[in-house]
């Protein structure tokens, strides 16, 4: 699921475009001032709508100056002004496109999924949950830009759990899956794997199902 910033300081404004954005399948999180959304430029996003004259010191241009600083993630401009002058800015400045208001909240959406299919389709398969990010094709574990070194196994079980999620796998269901079905000896290697597992990612909800096997939640 993709992550969208939305910056917006009229609160109705920024509440619809919220719920439009769930139902288009997003993330979102909302910020209210350029100062609130601005003590949180190192938190993961995927795109940033910036509105640009928001309600206190800090302004969209300064909010797109940090957040390019930091990575190259595509940022979206709204403005009640519809001037010439802004776009110019905002294209200097690196935004992906520009919406003058009153825009429709469809046409917002349908602009998102343009830039979200553009920028991010072909990249490599990514899968978030909670802080963590991985990545499918490099075989990679994050959290916060640092890296979690995971074996082999431990990785294929993340995987294979991820896929699963809220499903319950049954300890020979892992062994197949994790080790294959030519595997030969007992099934608890399966539970010293999910200990390593817990114990280098810890925010994975791993439930035990007792005398059954594991599920995430």
């Amino acid at each position: 699921m993709y992550k969208i910033c939305l910056v917006e300081d009229e609160k109705n404004l920024n509440n619809l475009i919220k719920s439009y954005l769930e139902r288009a399948g997003y993330e979102v999180v909302q910020y209210y001032s350029g100062t609130d959304a601005l003590n949180h430029i190192a938190d993961d996003a995927d795109l940033w709508i910036l509105d640009i004259m928001l309600g206190d010191e800090v302004s969209g241009y300064d909010l797109i100056k940090k957040i390019k600083e930091r990575e190259d993630v595509p940022v979206i401009f709204t403005s009640a002004r519809d001037q010439d002058l802004d776009k110019i800015i905002g294209l200097e400045l690196g935004s992906d496109d520009y919406i003058t208001k009153p825009y429709s909240p469809k046409e917002l959406v349908l602009r998102v999924n343009n830039i979200i299919k553009r920028i991010y389709s072909k990249q490599t398969e990514k899968i978030r949950y909670d802080s963590y990010e991985i990545d499918l094709d490099k075989r990679i574990v994050s959290e916060n830009f640092k890296e979690i070194p995971l074996t082999t196994l431990e990785f294929d079980l993340l995987i294979l759990l991820l896929k699963n999620q809220k499903k319950s796998l049954s300890r020979n269901q892992i062994l197949e899956s994790v080790w294959g079905s030519d595997y030969f000896g007992t099934d608890r290697v399966v539970d010293d794997l999910v200990r390593r597992l817990r114990k280098k990612m810890s925010k994975l909800h791993i439930s035990t199902i007792y005398g059954y096997g594991y599920r995430l939640t």
